[in-house]
């Protein structure tokens, strides 16, 4: 049986799930207005169902690879939610490629339904490809990513969006701290997680030295002009809410003078990159991908 893709969808019924997902709709409204598009002995939930991550058929790097280390580790963040913990994950020595034994590092943050199995598995990948990576929970201080992902995104409309942000500002300065690391570090986000690629951007000056935004929300535009780092903006053709934004925002990143590129990726959908779900469009974020890796090893090596 073939894999299902976004064009076996409805582009409406994908715009009510990235809006479902996102929060701006619920579950019963979701389904109501699917209804219409549910045909041939498929219904509403059979299409939510389709459309939702598919964790361990789409794994990549298995959690007990030989080649890496993997641990769940806590740090402090006295301006966020206090106590912090995420996924750590690093090459074995045999496996690093640096004469030295430290590498950089590479923050990664997670959609907004927390540190699921997918965003673990992004972080395995960029530990093979000679990185130490580190990906927190911003769950954490609330129980935790809670292996559903509807439970998460209720979860996530919790947190305080201060303390959070307070979080993985320090998630940033323990990993450019860490013994493995040589101290340039860079951070590549997610929907969510992209948006807070790019506050981050505006926040760590010159501790970050390489940001990846992947249909990420743009930061204030007041304070583009603090940005230090190099910036690479993965957007996605069919993504309305994202993508309204950029014009301003790349108007601030020009009058400052900030570093960037920006690739917009032909008849994709938000959330592209993600191979967990339909909306996975494999020969793009091949492409995003290894313009990702080689946009760290230029600006992190």
């Amino acid at each position: 049986m073939s894999r299902l893709t976004a064009h076996d969808f409805d582009q409406e019924v994908l715009t009510l799930f990235d809006a479902y997902v996102h929060g701006a709709i619920d579950r019963r409204t979701f389904l109501e207005r699917a209804a219409k598009y549910a045909v041939g002995g498929i219904t509403a939930a059979m299409l939510l169902d389709q459309l939702s991550p598919k964790f361990a058929e789409a794994q990549v790097v298995k959690t007990d690879d030989p080649r890496i280390v993997t641990d769940y580790v806590e740090y402090e963040s006295p301006k966020g939610y206090g106590k912090m913990r995420g996924y750590f994950v690093c090459p074995t020595a045999k496996d690093k490629k640096a004469s030295t034994g430290k590498l950089p590092g590479v923050l990664v943050v997670h959609e907004n339904r927390g540190l699921n199995p997918h965003i673990e598995d992004i972080t395995r990948r960029i530990a093979l490809d000679n990185f130490i990576a580190f990906a927190p929970d911003a769950l954490f201080p609330i129980g935790g990513y809670p292996g559903d992902e509807d439970k998460a995104r209720t979860l996530f409309s919790q947190l305080d969006p201060e303390k959070s942000r307070e979080d993985f500002i320090a998630a940033a300065a323990f990993l450019k701290s860490q013994n493995e690391c040589t101290g340039k570090i860079g951070a590549v986000g997610f929907c969510w997680g992209g948006g807070m690629v790019n506050f981050l951007a505006t926040r760590l000056g010159d501790d970050l030295s390489a940001a990846v935004a992947f249909y990420g929300s743009a930061p204030n535009t007041d304070d583009v002009a603090k940005i230090k780092s190099p910036l690479l903006v993965q957007s996605a053709e069919s993504d309305e809410r994202i993508n309204a934004s950029w014009p301003e925002f790349e108007k601030a990143l020009k009058a400052a003078k900030i570093r960037y590129e920006r690739h917009l990726y032909p008849g994709t959908q938000h959330g592209f990159n993600n191979d967990t779900t339909p909306r996975y469009d494999a020969k793009a974020a091949k492409l995003a991908w290894e313009r990702t890796i080689a946009f760290f090893n230029k600006n992190l090596r």
